[in-house]
């Protein structure tokens, strides 16, 4: 598998991260374990968690659980040195996680060692925000996102102690780089701007929702990816296993996602199952697996990017790896570009 390199921190990723949110709720230890085995054979080297996963549901009890199951195939198997790992602290609101308490110096230093325990390691590759303590219009909030509210100056003051927080934390070896997530072109803008002028950690990557079905980063951010050198962290590229077609209306199989989440957190709308219905036809005409044709195409965006993909089985990860291989001709790209001016956000 390919190697790209990761904003302009040096780091050396593959072209697919392998995401693990389902480890510990869909999947047992064991299953995560073949995960990570599976993924590495196949050349992948960055894994993403976070401190609040799994999800799926999120929940007081279970918060952590994923970073631990990764810790102990770190443990098991002595390979921490072949991984780049990513985590992330939970922002402002999430009652499952530290009751809702948001990003700050005490928390980000509370956090950063909790993780570093939990994962069995000295050092966090990446570093990320979960989400802005302001807010986003990430997770279906855009339809009412209204930044009227936002104090600048507080923000300002957040972002600047925060990177005071990071810095410290690098000069001790702590972590390597920063990223963010569910952010805004404004606010990936700040971050950056801080970070020069105080000389602290720069915002490497953005891990923000794209996919077929949402493409709000084509825009604005995707500017500042390219004039920035910030790595898109792609996640969910398959539309939580829409793009997949395994869901149609009222069909939802036993053990999937959808049998958790009935909306699949707001992307099931009465305008999507069209959307769907487009792309595998395409898929269909090219003689492509849906799936594949999906992650693809994530990887052909013309702005530096890396899909997170995720799967609860081996059987589903070996396709979604297979991605790798998969380069889109002309006539599909032309008829995915019909296909999302026919059913433009359908989400």
């Amino acid at each position: 598998m390919r190697k790209v390199k990761l904003g302009r921190c040096g780091l050396e990723v593959s072209e697919i991260c392998l995401g693990s949110m389902t480890w510990g709720t869909q999947n047992t230890l064991e299953e995560g374990h073949a995960q990570i085995d599976m993924a590495l054979d196949r050349g992948v080297n960055f894994i993403d968690t976070a401190e609040m996963y799994p999800v799926n549901p999120v929940l007081p009890e279970t918060v952590g659980r994923t970073e631990e199951i990764i810790g102990e195939w770190f443990a098991r198997t002595g390979r921490r040195d072949e991984v780049i790992i990513a985590t992330k602290i939970t922002g402002a609101g999430s009652k499952a996680t530290r009751d809702g308490a948001p990003i700050s110096r005490a928390s980000i230093t509370e956090c950063v060692e909790a993780s570093l325990k939990r994962l069995k390691t000295d050092v966090i590759d990446l570093y990320q925000f979960h989400w802005p303590n302001r807010g986003s219009y990430h997770f279906r909030q855009q339809w009412a996102y209204d930044p009227s509210k936002q104090d600048r100056a507080e923000t300002l003051a957040h972002m600047e102690e925060a990177l005071d927080t990071l810095q410290t934390l690098v000069q001790e070896g702590k972590l390597r780089h920063f990223g963010l997530s569910n952010e805004t072109a404004w606010g990936t803008a700040e971050w950056l701007r801080l970070a020069e002028a105080k000389g602290a950690p720069r915002v490497q990557s953005i891990q923000n929702e794209y996919s077929l079905l949402c493409r709000l980063y084509d825009l604005d951010l995707a500017e500042l990816g390219v004039n920035e050198d910030v790595t898109l962290l792609a996640y969910s590229p398959l539309a939580n296993g829409l793009l997949s077609g395994k869901y149609a209306g009222d069909v939802t199989p036993e053990g999937t996602r959808r049998a958790r989440s009935a909306t699949l957190g707001g992307r099931v709308t009465p305008f999507v199952w069209e959307a769907v219905s487009a792309y595998m036809g395409i898929a269909n005409a090219h003689g492509l697996d849906p799936v594949q044709m999906a992650i693809a195409f994530v990887m052909a965006r013309p702005y530096p990017v890396i899909p997170i993909i995720g799967a609860t089985s081996l059987a589903q990860l070996d396709t979604v790896l297979g991605a790798a291989e998969v380069t889109l001709g002309q006539e599909v790209l032309e008829d995915i570009a019909a296909a999302r001016m026919a059913y433009p956000m359908p989400f």
